[in-house]
């Protein structure tokens, strides 16, 4: 392949569901642990980036070098709209996430909802703090899709390590085993120890907070505590602090 066609090649991907953009070194690294299928990898320096897997991911580094080819730095360039510094981009094949069998997942470790998140890159740190916390996976719903670049980007390509998807509308989950604890201001006040296992963790966005609707089918509301005057924590912020709240009382498997 000339490297002049990768343009328009990354460009396409960009915008098709079968594939996932990897800006950068740690989402590429991530996406190689959790077992992606790396379909393309370039690079501005092989020299370089041999001297950064062997200092990041020495686990990986064979797997790199095998893959990587070196391009013109001109071209790199053009490969996203914002060219990555660490001087690698690649592209995967996204998995076929099935939520049905991440709503099935035995285990007592919960499932995190997020209702029309609005950020790409909140989104992605929420599924970072998810994979860190070996949550059974994250489900978003609303108009943004979860494997865009930018959520990518932000989740540093740890979207292989758990299921992520979108459903459409939150009766989607309906009928699962599963209970749904939704965060809000007017819950109860947070207690790891008495989380249900196999929640569905549901959190809205920072403006809005959660719909009546899913307030509605909520099981059980509740409340991160917080100093008197602050209004709201980051979306990424409060899944990361219910989450470790959970590991941190005893209840991960």
């Amino acid at each position: 392949m000339q490297d002049g066609s990768l343009i328009p090649r990354f460009g396409r991907a960009r915008r098709d569901a079968t594939l996932a953009v990897l800006e950068g070194f740690h989402p590429l690294k991530h996406a190689l642990r959790f077992g992606a299928e790396v379909v393309e990898l370039v690079c501005r320096d092989r020299r370089e980036l041999d001297a950064l897997a062997a200092r990041l991911a020495p686990d990986v580094r064979e797997r790199i070098d095998g893959l990587s080819r070196e391009i013109a730095p001109s071209v790199f360039d053009k490969l996203a709209p914002l060219a990555p510094t660490t001087g690698v981009m690649s592209l995967a094949r996204r998995p076929q996430v099935d939520v049905t069998t991440a709503l099935a997942d035995p285990r007592s470790t919960p499932l995190i909802v997020l209702e029309n998140p609005r950020d790409l890159g909140n989104l992605g740190a929420c599924v970072r703090v998810a994979a860190a916390a070996d949550a059974a996976g994250v489900i978003a719903t609303g108009s943004h899709d979860p494997w865009h670049p930018d959520a990518l980007r932000g989740a540093a390509g740890l979207h292989f390590a758990l299921p992520v998807a979108r459903v459409a509308q939150i009766a989607a989950l309906a009928g699962d085993e599963r209970d749904l604890v939704a965060l809000d201001p007017d819950g109860e006040e947070l207690d790891p120890a008495s989380l249900p296992a196999r929640a569905l963790l549901a959190f809205g966005s920072e403006r809005d907070g959660l719909s009546y609707e899913l307030l509605a089918r909520a099981q059980r509301r509740v409340r991160i505590p917080m100093r008197k005057g602050v209004s709201s924590l980051n979306l990424a912020t409060s899944v990361a602090a219910v989450l470790f709240a959970w590991r941190l009382a005893g209840r991960a498997d």
